[in-house]
């Protein structure tokens, strides 16, 4: 392996030291002191001089290697950029990648390699590219600068053409004189075997049997052929594959053996295990660890060849000599149990065997014989459960441990979890078998559970769990289903349920919301910014701003304390719904608007507001008036959801330990109030909303077919829309912060707002506005007109808060007209000229006399608390009434209670 760049030694350097804490050791070539990824001890250590890989030192408890190129892949992904072709060496910038990247001696593929582009005409972008030339005619090629860029594409064959049949044997190989073949899936595979001096080729996929190759071979040949070693990806397609190809060999006449390398932490090929085997410095110990990992390697293989339960028990006995195990063969688990008596006995009769067959074997051959002879194997379960990782939700002190449970026949695989008890005690182990798995049975005893359970969870790896979708501010991540986003990288989660970002294993136990997201941009609608546009124009742009900045929400709070709430009221008929659901399924929720919190439990209410992070929360109709009055559990107020604007508590729930461990969730999503009525409350709930008023539209046939189209399209046709905001989250972040002070200084010089909370929420939003344009293309016209919607939105709020609702305008408007009907006290039972007393009901039957229209009376009960014009004093205070005084004078015979209960306001 060539010296590294002193450039990209430097800041390889500075980086283990800061992310893992390694130290040069003062006299010695060597970093040390790092914390391990893997187990976090720290004795991670790597070189001074070569720092290529880091390595814990705890050999045989740990062992973990990582090589700096899986660390720190930025620094070694653009080649073209490291190191340019010139006309001096036009292959430069493919010799680096060998040597560098791959860890390559160039002098043995020399001639089979050149440097040559792809571009690609859908991403419009290209790469630098290492070609080899097939036997078949076309080529393969590995694209070498910032590969990412093109998923999953990181290599190609030359279109139209095919390797089917035949192998790639490096030049240096000569198939005529070995006699072992290593056939593995990669080109880079076969080369790093290369340097092992295994003659070895490449059969360009797992699924590849080089069929003419081999004919070609035997026919040079003649009948001194080869020993194939099968020598495929450990996965299990690759498995399927392996035995296939075997079998396919073995009829053209070739012996064939396999070679496995054992998965642990993460998927290592023969071009990894290469370069940890470069990594050594000691030839002697260099040696010993090549040929210790190829017989394991064979050994895997010879396991994944082996033709029975019992065959496979005696080579796992054979490798490592234990006398009880479990193991699984054709997914159904296994027990191995060695009885010593019948071992001895098969090998005395085997030794004292007149049979002619038995007297040919040698002291191998005869031991092997015996153990499959003595040797107890009996199906335990009839299925094989696996032990994946564990996993706890750190917050509630819950921990799981997640498995995957195979089958023989074609059931599915199930993946699900068990809790530490479950896997503590047999009876327990096989009902939870049972109930997770149709016909999962588990017939094993206590002592053989404890021992497989001590095997499986040995060492197991932790996954960190979240209890939401969304952003996770803690781990720096989007998590939405099965897809998740950091620093704009989308990943799926993996075979086994989670994502892994290097150092980070992430899941989310949320499973009660179904997200329907496309991940790529194939058959993404951009139309459907005009049809929004010509259906709701400015308001439908800031609807979308928010919900664009509810993504950020968490973000946001952190740097700038808060996140403003959005309001939508309006007629009856005027698109609401349309408007919401549509921009849900932006977010890739098909059929949602929201829920009415007025039929949730308070307990069920908090729970929801804390099912999602980075996305909106929609309250729907929470104004109707049978939420107060039909049931006042469930009447809320709206001042109680001031805490959310900061990212506050949900609530305070106790867990159950024997201490005083409280659980508070924070709010991390958005807030939206959707409704007919306009939402009431006092001045410190007004000043946190943004407010959106629709009216029916005066209905056009572009207006219509745009309203269909928007209904039309499903959440799959436009969902992208979430992915491409969450990859641009840091440049959406530097957009909105470069703005969002300026949009205050402008809102500022408004001399009709006077609130600095209605300043920054207004300002917000005009930031996000902006920040919305590096996703969706806005016109000029588009931006200039919903910034002035948003201005005059800003104004209409600070005019909200100095005025009363409508309906309770109309409540004084009615009451100075009936007190102005008499000299004496009509409706105003107050005895004191400073205060205003009213019993509600009494005066809604006055007004109905005189033919007066109020709002009904629990909707003013609820009005009236925040009324500011006459504000409220107290509420059903025992009063001496005026009013009551007067008809006593006049009706002395029927006399009323001078005393009744009344609201009181100030005059």
């Amino acid at each position: 392996m060539k010296p590294m760049d002193n450039a990209i030694r430097s800041e390889v350097l500075r980086r283990l030291e800061s992310d893992y804490g390694l130290q040069h050791m003062k006299g010695t070539p060597y970093l040390r002191k790092g914390t391990c990824p893997a187990c976090g001890k720290r004795e991670l250590y790597s070189r001074h001089d070569e720092p290529w890989f880091i390595k814990c030192g705890r050999e045989s408890k740990c062992g973990e290697q990582w090589h700096v190129k899986e660390l720190f892949d930025d620094l070694f992904d653009d080649w073209s950029k490291r190191a340019p072709a010139t006309e001096a060496e036009p292959n430069r910038t493919a010799d680096d990648y060998l040597s560098f990247a791959r860890g390559f001696d160039l002098s043995l593929i020399k001639g089979s390699y050149t440097l040559d582009n792809y571009w690609d005409r859908d991403l419009g972008i290209g790469s630098a590219t290492v070609r080899f030339a097939l036997e078949k005619g076309g080529y393969w090629e590995r694209l070498i600068d910032r590969p990412h860029r093109f998923g999953k594409k990181k290599a190609r064959f030359a279109p139209g053409q095919s390797p089917k049949g035949y192998w790639w044997c490096p030049p240096s190989v000569d198939l005529l004189e070995a006699k072992e073949l290593w056939i593995v899936e990669g080109i880079f595979d076969a080369i790093a075997l290369l340097h092992h001096g295994l003659a070895t080729v490449s059969a360009m996929s797992s699924g590849a049997f080089p069929f003419e190759s081999l004919k070609e071979l035997a026919r040079q040949r003649g009948g001194k052929l080869p020993r194939l070693v099968w020598a495929l990806d450990n996965e299990p397609g690759a498995h399927r594959f392996t035995r296939k190809h075997v079998q396919m060999a073995r009829d053209l006449g070739y012996t064939c053996t396999a070679a496995q390398i054992p998965q642990r932490e993460r998927k290592v090929d023969w071009n990894d295990l290469h370069q940890r085997w470069m990594f050594i410095d000691n030839a002697e110990q260099r040696a010993e660890r090549i040929h210790r990992d190829i017989e394991e390697a064979r050994y895997h293989g010879a396991l994944l060849l082996a033709t029975n339960a019992a065959e496979k028990g005696v080579l796992m006995y054979e490798w490592r000599e234990r006398y009880e195990f479990h193991f699984g063969f054709e997914n159904r688990l296994y027990w191995f149990k060695m009885d010593l008596e019948k071992f001895n006995r098969a090998m005395q009769q085997l030794e004292s065997s007149e049979r002619e067959e038995d007297a040919l074997l040698n002291d191998k051959q005869r031991r092997e014989k015996a153990l499959r002879q003595c040797g107890a194997v009996v199906e335990i379960a009839n299925c094989y459960p696996q032990a994946l990782y564990f996993q706890r939700n750190e917050v509630t002190d819950e921990s799981w441990y997640y498995f995957r449970v195979d089958f023989p026949h074609d059931e599915p695989t199930v993946r699900n979890t068990f809790t530490g008890g479950q896997v503590a005690a047999a009876s327990e182990f096989k009902k939870r078998l049972l109930g997770m798995a149709a016909g999962a049975v588990f017939t094993g005893s206590g002592g053989q559970l404890d021992k497989i359970m001590r095997d499986q969870l040995f060492g197991l790896k932790t996954v960190q769990t979240i209890d939401y979708i969304g952003f996770s501010k803690e781990h720096g991540c989007y998590v939405f289903g099965d897809l998740a986003v950091r620093g704009g990288v989308v990943e799926k989660a993996n075979a086994e349920d989670y994502f892994e970002f290097k150092k980070l294993r992430l899941k989310t136990l949320q499973k009660s919301i179904r997200l329907e997201i496309a991940q790529t941009n194939e058959g993404y609608r951009h139309e459907w910014l005009e049809w929004l546009w010509e259906v709701f124009g400015a308001q439908g742009v800031i609807a979308l701003a928010f919900w664009f900045g509810s993504l950020f929400a968490e973000q946001i709070r952190s740097e700038f304390q808060s996140f403003p709430f959005l309001e939508v009221t309006g007629e009856a008929g005027a698109g609401k719904s349309t408007l919401l659901m549509f921009l849900w399924k932006l977010l890739g929720r098909p059929e949602e608007e929201g829920k009415d919190p007025s039929k949730m439990s308070k307990a069920g209410l908090r729970r929801w507001l804390g099912q999602v992070s980075g996305m909106p929360l929609v309250l729907l109709e929470a104004d109707r008036s049978d939420a107060t009055t039909s049931n006042t559990a469930k009447g809320f107020d709206f001042d109680e959801f001031k805490p959310m604007f900061n990212g506050g508590s949900l609530g305070v729930t106790g867990m159950k330990t024997g201490g005083n461990e409280t659980h508070e969730p924070p709010f991390r999503g958005s807030l939206v109030m959707s409704q007919n009525a306009t939402v009431t409350g006092s001045e410190a709930i007004l000043t946190r909303i943004v407010k959106l008023h629709f009216v029916r539209p005066e209905v056009t046939s572009a207006s219509r077919a745009a309203v269909d189209n928007l209904n039309h399209l499903n959440a799959k046709d436009v969902s992208h829309f979430l992915i491409m905001a969450a990859k641009a989250e840091q440049k959406v972040l530097e957009v909105f912060r470069q703005q969002v002070r300026a949009h205050e200084q402008t809102l500022r010089a408004f001399r009709e707002i006077r609130v600095e909370r209605i300043i920054k929420n207004h300002a917000q939003m005009l930031a996000l506005l902006d920040a919305l344009r590096t996703v969706v293309p806005l016109t000029n016209d588009q931006h200039r007109a919903t910034q002035q919607e948003l201005m005059a939105m800003a104004v209409d709020r600070q005019g909200a808060i100095n005025a009363d609702p409508e309906e309770v305008r109309t409540f004084w408007e009615v009451y100075d007209y009936l007190q102005s009907l008499s000299d004496d006290a009509v409706v105003n039972h107050s005895k004191k000229p400073e205060h205003i007393a009213i019993n509600l009901n009494e005066f809604a039957e006055r007004a109905a006399e005189h033919r007066q229209k109020l709002a009904d009376v629990a909707t003013l009960r609820t009005l009236l608390k925040h009324s500011r014009s006459r504000p409220c004093l107290d509420i059903n205070k025992a009063t001496d009434s005026a009013v009551r005084a007067v008809y006593n004078m006049k009706n002395p015979l029927s006399a009323r209670c001078a005393t009744v209960k009344c609201w009181v306001f100030k005059a």
